[in-house]
């Protein structure tokens, strides 16, 4: 069969195989198998296949050439031409296989995304989420609310059919048709916008999973054994820990306060003195410079705003950096109780009626101490005001994984959920940096709380049980640098988690006096989040229990399992979905968890039965990476869980094929959760691979105006891209480019209340409408300008709400999948390769092995 020639571009389009522009699809290849344009002939049709089969040498043909045209043809059918940028090296198919499947998941949602809008423009009247958004929120505020004798009632009523609810047993027929209409139910809620219906999928969530805790004790107990009763208990109380985790983080965070600022008043000579402390042990000056430079800018009245570095490393360089810029320099002469001591010593040198505390690596911005003091000038019971702790640098999670403005950090959930849920209960608590304590409250429990390694919390917690109130703030006023390490983030996490084991043990929120029922269970909450570790590890091995040892941890068929154990993640996963939104994704809660409950394990039950033990540890800032490298000391424990779960998987498959029937279903179901579990330890052996990071100056991005002067007295008006204290990075007007030197000398204005700021800098590099500058010559004076008309503006972390995205569970889910799909293969790969080497047949079989696999066409090569 032949075609005119003209006639190829008709069939292409009308095929999908081509693009708009020309640009063939590979897929036409299986059309020219079998049409032949008349001015093409054999040798045209032979050029097309050395260009498409990279891999097959024609006027050589091997053995399994028949095999590599095969799998070549299947991947040229499917996959769309990659991008000239995409290809390093040696290609495969994988890429453009993760490619395919996330276009038949984005079809999927578009297919999903059709027939929500066909039943909107249908039936409006059941699902336009703002009609039912209206009818929901007119429910809830309807006047029968208003009456306390039908609200109890209502109240009573639905905590009896919840009992009812919870206990009734059920065979698996009326469980699956209880789990699908109870699902229908979600999905359909879940589509309408409010605060309101996330407190309806909170209700749905606790009913199932509470359903679930009723199953597994009274009916998944296996107790015609010792090892089957110890294994399906421990699994038991880990579940059961879970579930009381769940629930106070549905109270903790049902509904937002979102706390406004607190105006304060037009005479500033009402405005109250405010020490401003900065407490250093052993962090670089290059760390504490900027903090200092931005506490010292901060928009207060200057006879009524000190700053004073508490030194507790007692440098010469501190204290000549201090005198030379002019604020205070406290030092002491024992070093008791670390960060603790320091600043209750500095407490009894200072008086100023407020005390606005900032580690040495936060950055305030001059609008700090104006959006946090006019609450107490208006409630003299406030003690407290916290903001939120930002990072312009990126975190282990982030770096290693790349994850950065994509995926959020793990502290965005506590300082953009947690805090704020707290605060309705008035229990949002001191977290160490960017706040503003009460002078009088402080000092009325005695100073910052030793007794504990958290002293931040423990001293909120003694604060409110004397009757003060806090408050928190949700504006970003301060930035800082997160920890450089997994290393140095695990040992923070340790102090952390053993600091809220301290206090759960030694002033337990649900004992004693002064508090209120929401503030105790949200500082409950604050301390049990923390004893993770052991619950962690039971979910990471559990399923061992019955691969290895035939132990049944749930004593149920495979269909209750699914039945019970299915719907109980499923409601959980979406309804924190929607309660967290963009400050946490789905499953990465598991993932911080896997990374850090071998090393908390210890630290927390010491800590509950020796309160006493332990000590401070200083995390460490400003550090470096200077190359890349796993850090195979602190793998170990993920490489022995991964090594069990392997073994699970052995055993599994070997019991499908040998073992009764009957269990098949049960092996299957531990298999999939044995392979979930393989993939969580695969996203924290991908943490473990530090990447190379050699910047001692974050770059933060941000467009801010800016003037650049050029040697021959010609001004051009720029935009930064990115700042950071060793450079900028510009934006050229449009349509103007600069032929420039390498290291010309140039100069830089930027502007600050009105005053212009000249900073001299070099040209590294300039390419189209962006150029990249270093700063020269810096003095003092230049350090402080810089760090005032950057990190310290007030609007310079009014945007980093703009950089989260809505997260969904599929999301999530495809997160593990791909990230810890990724680190196995390497590590795959890595444990290899010294076979490899070692061995001319084993080389020669991967040789081979490799060149079966699909490659990138010659013609997209020539087309770079």
């Amino acid at each position: 069969m032949k075609l005119p020639a003209a006639d190829w571009r008709d069939w292409g389009l009308r095929l999908g195989l081509l693009h708009p522009a020309d640009a063939p699809r590979p897929a036409l290849l299986l059309l020219s198998l079998f049409i032949v344009t008349p001015a093409a002939g054999w040798a045209a049709w032979g050029a097309a296949a050395r260009r498409y089969f990279p891999q097959v040498d024609f006027a050589r043909p091997r053995p399994a050439d028949a095999l590599r045209i095969l799998l070549q043809l299947i991947w040229l059918s499917l996959i769309k031409p990659p991008s000239p940028r995409s290809h390093h090296g040696r290609q495969t198919a994988l890429p453009h296989l993760l490619e395919f499947g996330r276009h038949a998941l984005a079809a999927a949602v578009e297919r999903r995304h059709r027939v929500s809008s066909w039943l909107e423009a249908r039936y409006p009247q059941l699902f336009d989420p703002v009609r039912q958004r209206g009818s929901v929120e007119a429910f809830a505020e309807h006047a029968w609310w208003r009456n306390a004798a039908i609200r109890a009632g209502c109240y009573l009523l639905a905590a009896l059919l919840g009992v009812v609810l919870v206990t009734t047993p059920f065979d698996e027929y009326s469980q699956a048709v209880f789990t699908v209409v109870l699902l229908a139910m979600a999905l359909w809620v879940r589509r309408i916008p409010g605060p309101v219906p996330t407190l309806i999928l909170m209700v749905f969530s606790i009913a199932v999973s509470t359903r679930y805790i009723w199953w597994r004790t009274t009916s998944t107990i296996n107790d015609d054994s010792w090892p089957n009763l110890i294994a399906g208990v421990i699994l038991l109380g880990a579940e059961v820990y879970a579930w009381l985790v769940l629930l106070l983080g549905f109270f903790q965070s049902s509904w937002m306060l979102e706390r406004k600022v607190v105006p304060l008043p037009a005479d500033t000579s009402l405005w109250p003195v405010v020490d401003v402390f900065i407490p250093i042990y052993s962090e670089p000056l290059r760390v504490l410079k900027p903090t200092v430079f931005a506490a010292a800018s901060i928009d207060w009245p200057a006879d009524k705003l000190r700053v004073h570095i508490l030194d507790d490393g007692t440098r010469d360089e501190i204290r000549e950096f201090a005198a030379q810029i002019g604020v205070g320099y406290i030092v002491r002469s024992e070093h008791k109780h670390a960060k603790a001591g320091n600043i209750n010593h500095a407490l009894g040198l200072t008086d100023g009626s407020f005390v606005a505390i900032f580690d040495c690596d936060h950055i305030p911005a001059r609008s700090f101490l104006q959006t946090t003091m006019g609450g107490f000038l208006k409630d003299e019971k406030l003690s407290l005001v916290q903001t939120p702790h930002h990072f312009f640098s990126a975190d282990p999670f982030e770096r290693n994984l790349d994850t950065r403005d994509r995926v959020p950090n793990e502290g965005e959930l506590f300082y953009g959920r947690v805090q704020d849920g707290n605060d309705l209960w008035n229990a949002s608590f001191f977290c160490g940096s960017c706040a503003v304590l009460r002078r009088e409250a402080l000092m009325s429990v005695g100073g910052i709380a030793v007794e504990t390694v958290t002293e931040d919390a423990h001293t909120s917690l003694k604060m409110h049980r004397r009757g003060y109130r806090s408050a928190y703030i949700n504006l970003v006023q301060a930035a800082g640098l997160a920890t450089e390490s997994l290393s140095a983030h695990v040992g923070q996490r340790i102090r952390w988690a053993r600091g809220m084991a301290q206090i759960f043990r030694s002033d337990n929120p649900m004992l004693g006096k002064g508090l209120t029922l929401g503030q105790r269970f949200c500082y409950l909450n604050a301390m049990m989040h923390f004893l993770y570790g052991i619950p962690r590890l039971v979910f990471l091995t559990a399923p061992l229990a019955f691969l290895l040892f035939h132990a049944y941890t749930i004593y149920a068929p495979a269909l209750g399992l699914v039945l019970y154990v299915v719907p109980h993640m499923v409601f959980s996963v979406m309804s924190n979905s929607r309660m967290h939104g963009a400050f946490r994704r789905s499953f990465w809660g598991e993932v911080y968890e896997t990374v850090l409950a071998w090393y908390i394990t210890l630290p927390t039950t010491v800590a509950l039965f020796f309160p006493g033990l332990g000590k401070f540890n200083v995390t460490a800032k400003g550090g470096l990476v200077e190359q890349d490298h796993v850090d195979w000391n602190i793998t170990k424990p993920y490489l022995f869980l991964l090594g069990l779960n392997l073994l699970g998987v052995g055993f599994g498959v070997y019991r499908i094929w040998t073992g009764p029937s009957d269990e098949i279903g049960t092996v299957v179901v531990n298999l999939f959760w044995v392979g979930y579990n393989t993939l969580l330890l695969g996203v924290a052996l991908g943490v473990a691979r530090e990447l190379r990071q050699v910047r001692v100056s974050h770059r933060v991005q941000s467009r801010l105006p800016v003037s650049l002067h050029l040697p021959d007295g010609r001004v051009y008006p720029c935009h930064t891209i990115d700042y950071s204290e060793g450079g900028m990075a510009l934006e050229l007007p449009e349509g103007l480019k600069l032929r420039l030197k390498q290291n010309t000398l140039l100069t830089v204005s930027m502007r600050r209340s009105g005053r212009s700021h000249a900073l001299s800098c070099r040209l590294v590099f300039a390419k189209g409408g962006r150029l990249s500058v270093r700063f020269v010559g810096m003095t003092l004076d230049d350090e402080m300008a810089l760090v005032q008309c950057t990190f310290g503006r007030a609007d310079a972390w009014l945007k980093t709400d703009e950089r989260r995205h809505e997260g969904s569970p599929l999301g999530g889910a495809w997160d593990i999948w791909r990230m810890g799909g990724r680190s196995l293969w390497q590590l795959a790969l890595q444990a290899a390769s010294p076979l490899m080497v070692r061995s001319s047949r084993w080389a020669g079989f991967w040789n081979w092995l490799g060149s079966l696999l699909p490659r990138q066409p010659h013609i997209y090569r020539d087309n770079k």
